[in-house]
């Protein structure tokens, strides 16, 4: 049989869970930021405090709308040739778009600021991997101007993989403009709504806020029905309660309350109920993603998810270390495997490592292994008359042959791929030959294989027509200056701080 999913909550601590987090919505809600947004739920039933900016839902709102969020839906590459499904039933494998640097052991610090040539360098090793699904923005190519990174990447995306891809939804001129370059790529907008590209990301502010960038973004988003991750990165003991349990209900306010507004803006819009959310390590006041609690919390929303029947996303192969040393592999792997018992649909990080903040392209081929076999894991054992074998145990056993052994025999052959996973990176060979073949550790190997897989790749050909449209249209991004995204989001700060620090500022007129 399959392994069963591991739960956090009894039924009664699930609905416990739930009747706080309907209290929450009701008496105190969520802050949002912009007007139409607030304007546009109270239209539908929801009571608008605009001395505070919190936004209160009725708890017969709430249920009624999240009856018609979907539990299954589709992802296409750019050109339809590859698609998955996500649903509430099997887990996926994806990468995550938070890394700001690379490793780089020729640098000084054995990482550097991340590239453009990274970025393509990514998106090419997840094109030809077998477990992971989907790549993000995931390596921010800081040679880039900000307001333009999301044109460059999709242009990118389109040309090196056949997979779908995740941005963020900052702001509804940028989110557009993704839906702009889809529609040319895939012909049309009729095409992007029917068969989805893109996986978007929405991150309430913890506690309890939607920025107005965000909901601006993510209105975009849920028009065109590309599926929405709805991700709180909650840290327990700063941004919420040290209690796992306060967390959990806080982050599932934010979620449930996020999804409503979902389905008002659009009904049927695909979303993932998910989480990045963590930990505050109390020695150090940093944020602790290689924790046990982190995948405690994980399993807490993955279980959420399912009481609500909407696919969830979490992190896995999360870790705080600095380097590839064992901590990064027990880490990953305990996240890994925490999040796949625990039921999530759709599990992120792969090729990460620093709390996400830095990208490995080692560790991508590494994931893909890990992803395999946790799968596999999760598979269990099959038992029945033909996997127990009588017959082959009863010959082997009784064979008066000398150094007979089941290798050969055919239900060896029949089940040995179905049964066995078979690592690409791990060494099982007996030292001797490990010393033949270079005595190589396991990220050398993977770095043989990325080089490989760069060399081999070949880039996607595009109509003329197409690349001709799409490159007009980076040309009219590029002619934006910041002010032209601060009046299109009625934004009235001069400066907003990005990752990393880098903060990009309005012209002074």
């Amino acid at each position: 049989m399959k392994l069963k999913k591991i739960e956090v909550f009894s039924k009664d601590e699930l609905e416990t869970i739930h009747s706080a987090t309907m209290t929450l919505l009701s008496e105190l809600g969520i802050k949002i930021d912009a007007k139409d947004t607030r304007d546009l739920l109270k239209e539908n039933g929801a009571s608008v405090d605009e001395d505070t900016l919190f936004v209160r839902f009725p708890e017969s709102m709430i249920m009624e709308n999240l009856k018609t969020i979907p539990d299954s839906f589709k992802l296409h590459g750019p050109d339809g040739s590859f698609s998955f499904e996500v649903n509430t039933k099997s887990t996926r494998f994806a990468t995550i778009g938070t890394p700001v640097k690379i490793r780089d052991l020729n640098s000084k610090r054995g990482v550097r600021k991340s590239m453009m040539t990274d970025t393509i360098e990514q998106i090419k090793i997840v094109d030809s991997l077998e477990n992971i699904v989907c790549s993000h923005i995931d390596v921010w190519p800081n040679d880039v101007p900000y307001i333009t990174i999301h044109t460059e990447c999709i242009y990118q995306w389109v040309k090196n993989t056949r997979k779908p891809y995740g941005l963020g939804c900052l702001g509804k001129l940028a989110s557009q403009d993704m839906m702009n370059m889809a529609s040319i790529i895939v012909g049309g907008e009729e095409e992007l709504i029917k068969r989805p590209r893109f996986i978007g990301f929405m991150n309430p502010t913890s506690p309890l806020h939607l920025p107005k960038l965000m909901t601006n973004g993510f209105a975009i988003f849920i028009k065109y029905k590309q599926p929405t991750i709805i991700a709180p990165e909650a840290i327990a003991g700063s941004s919420s309660p040290v209690t796992l349990a306060g967390l959990i209900t806080q982050t599932n306010a934010e979620i449930v309350g996020s999804a409503v507004l979902s389905q008002i803006l659009n009904p049927g819009a695909p979303i993932f109920f998910g989480t990045v959310s963590h930990i505050t390590d109390m020695r150090s006041g940093n944020s602790a993603m290689g924790s046990v609690e982190m995948g405690l919390i994980t399993t807490g929303i993955a279980q959420l998810a399912r009481f609500y029947n909407i696919p969830s996303r979490g992190p896995g192969a999360g870790t705080d270390s600095k380097v590839l040393d064992l901590q990064n592999g027990y880490e990953r792997l305990q996240t890994l495997m925490l999040a796949a018992q625990a039921g999530v649909n759709y599990i992120t990080c792969a090729g990460t490592y620093e709390a996400t903040l830095v990208e490995a392209l080692e560790l991508l081929v590494i994931d893909d292994d890990l992803a395999g076999m946790v799968q596999r894991t999760m598979e269990g054992i099959s038992v029945n008359e033909d996997t127990i074998g009588l017959d082959v145990i009863k010959k082997v056993a009784t064979s008066k042959t000398k150094g007979v052994n089941f290798l050969a025999e055919s239900h060896t052959r029949k089940f040995m791929k179905s049964e066995l996973y078979m690592p690409r990176l791990s060494d099982r060979t007996r030292r001797s030959t490990w010393e033949k073949k270079g005595s190589k550790d396991i990220i050398e190997r993977a770095r043989e294989k990325v080089n490989q897989i760069l060399e081999d790749h070949q880039p996607n050909k595009l109509e003329n027509i197409v690349e001709e449209r799409l490159l007009d249209y980076m040309k009219q991004v590029q002619s934006r200056t910041f002010d032209d995204y601060k009046e299109a989001e009625g934004l009235t700060v001069d400066s907003i701080t990005l990752p990393d620090g880098i903060e990009i500022k309005s012209k002074k007129k």
